[in-house]
């Protein structure tokens, strides 16, 4: 798993697994643009207040971009604020498949685990 810093600060930005960054690899792959990464964002909206936003862009004017495991990740500036700390995994099990979010920061989360609230 690769860790990312924000320079100089010591503080850990955004994680992800073995299983999300092989994830992504693959989907990247399938899209087969090099000039887009993987957008991590939030929203307002769900049962807690917060989305979590998942997407494959191209990086936009602000954005912080993180390189883990050969891709870039994109954070909106508000977006790095509610994020910062998270950690993206990937499940692949009968009961359950998809990205799922590990935010230290959250302090309620709903049962579908897509949205939160600090």
């Amino acid at each position: 798993m690769e860790t990312v810093e924000a320079s100089g600060s010591g503080h850990q930005v955004v994680r992800l697994t073995d299983a999300a960054q092989q994830e992504v690899r693959r989907l990247l792959d399938e899209v087969g643009d090099a000039s887009i990464g993987l957008r991590l964002g939030i929203k307002g909206g769900g049962c807690s207040g917060l989305t979590y936003v998942l997407d494959f862009t191209e990086q936009k004017d602000g954005d912080t971009v993180i390189e883990i495991g050969g891709f870039n990740v994109f954070l909106d500036r508000k977006s790095t604020i509610y994020l910062s700390g998270i950690e993206l995994d990937h499940k692949s099990g009968l009961q359950g498949r998809g990205f799922v979010f590990h935010n230290p920061m959250a302090t309620n989360t709903c049962g579908c685990g897509e949205s939160f609230s600090l």
